[in-house]
């Protein structure tokens, strides 16, 4: 992938979740929820601030992050699918 977010926004490959629970039920597309968490693959600069500083971005590259459900916006790349999340979207870090 050859992406370089702008701003205050980072790119995250979703982790999806299993769409069969743990007794073997098979769930239905319509089931299924949007991705709450994923691994972070890219990060902006910052966005600029009212003083003209950037915004320290608090996440890198590698982290597994969640993030607002219906936050993020979904492209395409290559046949595969990323989201963009802005960084205040980003609720925390997994460690």
């Amino acid at each position: 992938m050859n992406i370089r977010p702008l701003g205050g926004h980072i790119i995250v490959e979703a982790k999806i979740k299993e769409a069969k629970t743990a007794s073997g039920i098979i769930l239905p597309e319509s089931e299924e929820k949007q991705p709450e968490q994923g691994k972070v693959l890219a990060v902006g600069p910052g966005k600029f601030l009212d003083n003209g500083t950037r915004q320290v971005m608090e996440v890198k590259i590698g982290d597994t992050v969640v993030f607002k459900k219906y936050g993020p916006d979904e492209i395409e790349i290559d046949g595969k699918k990323y989201l963009v999340v802005a960084a205040e979207d980003i609720i925390a870090v997994i460690e």
